[in-house]
């Protein structure tokens, strides 16, 4: 199975999923059995039943999220969750800091970043998307007229490239890969489209060459013959940080809430892995993402690239950093982050000591 995160899908990258504190009722869908891959961990439920809403728009970044409710382990915990919209990432941040929102799922943009250098108290604290080696869900595609032009990065040279954003996680994918063709943002011509569905169009017309595009588009786009899947985003950034799970100073402090809930992420993150990596128990999983994403047809599963989800939570750390300073040096960002205190990793490390470290399911 291949790998592919959906962030926002036709709305672009720039979409948040967030994870507010709240109440919900369980849902009727049955409890499916959870693969070997969840682990054991000795963690008694909470006392009193803790409810938590997320607010999620259908992302497939939210994959442990999903799981995570249909297999049961939010209620292991005695945790309660539903899934809510919300608004935009402006009123996002602040309801974050506030602990008026608990957790958050934030894509890497200069505004987000900008948000916290601002004085927004947010915490980034486990992984919530990235490339997979050899099979990446943000990529480039090129035109069908171009198949026989473009067959090498350098090749780009002279080319209308389509890109969505300049300072955001697209920006920083494309000029990654203009470094690593040892071109210049001069030798190519780029051409803003912010919409990841009109790229489609434009690269089957001819008004553009290539695109920095998305699954489940990148699939949708070479069944239609719109274009061709061109290289590897991990050929020139092997350790893209996409997205990240955000949480709250007051989620954080709450230990006995947050442990659990971090425990049970990850469990339904494993089961993922197991799924989409290992072929074990994929239908059930792809079931659950059809009810849960904007993608429903089962069948295109099998041809996106999804996300890459850490089963144990890890972050490229260094890769975040990476891309605040290319903000920043892009004049995008106004004031100083304090990563030491702005990435925590300490609630994903607390719970793969209870859960051991991820061992696939094939393995075992």
């Amino acid at each position: 199975m291949k790998q592919w995160l959906k962030v926002g899908w036709l709305a672009g990258v720039l979409s948040i999923a967030v994870v507010l504190g709240g109440c919900t009722e369980k849902e009727s869908t049955p409890v499916v059995k959870p693969s070997e891959s969840a682990g054991t961990d000795q963690l008694a439920p909470l006392e009193k039943r803790t409810k938590v809403v997320i607010a999620e728009d259908g992302a497939a970044s939210g994959a442990g999220f999903y799981i995570a409710k249909e297999r049961g382990y939010f209620d292991e915990y005695n945790i309660d969750v539903e899934f809510t919209d919300f608004a935009n990432s402006d009123d996002m941040l602040p309801a974050l800091a506030a602990g008026e929102v608990s957790i958050a799922g934030g894509v890497s943009t200069a505004s987000f970043f900008n948000a916290i250098a601002q004085g927004i108290d947010v915490r980034i604290i486990a992984d919530k998307g990235h490339n997979m080696p050899g099979e990446s869900y943000f990529s480039f595609v090129i035109g069908n007229h171009m198949k026989d032009v473009i067959k090498d990065y350098p090749d780009f040279k002279g080319k209308k490239i389509g890109v969505s954003s300049r300072n955001s996680i697209d920006g920083y994918i494309y000029e990654e890969m203009l470094k690593h063709a040892g071109l210049t943002e001069d030798d190519v011509e780029y051409v803003h489209i912010a919409d990841f569905g009109a790229m489609l169009g434009a690269i089957d017309s001819g008004t553009i060459d290539a695109a920095l595009n998305i699954e489940p588009l990148i699939a949708q786009g070479i069944d239609k013959g719109f274009h061709l899947r061109f290289g590897d985003a991990t050929d020139y950034a092997p350790e893209s940080q996409i997205a990240m799970v955000l949480a709250s100073p007051q989620f954080m402090e709450d230990k006995e809430l947050s442990i659990r809930f971090m425990a049970a992420y990850l469990k339904g993150v494993r089961d993922y892995n197991d799924a989409f990596f290992e072929d074990v128990d994929e239908d059930s999983i792809i079931d659950i993402m059809v009810k849960h994403t904007a993608l429903k047809d089962a069948a295109l599963w099998d041809k996106v690239f999804v996300t890459g989800l850490d089963p144990d939570g890890k972050m490229f750390v260094e890769d975040i950093k990476k891309q605040y300073d290319m903000y920043k040096a892009n004049g995008a960002i106004i004031g100083d982050i304090d990563f030491d205190k702005a990435i925590d990793t300490s609630l994903t490390e607390e719970a793969v000591e209870l859960l051991g470290e991820y061992e696939a399911a094939t393995k075992k």
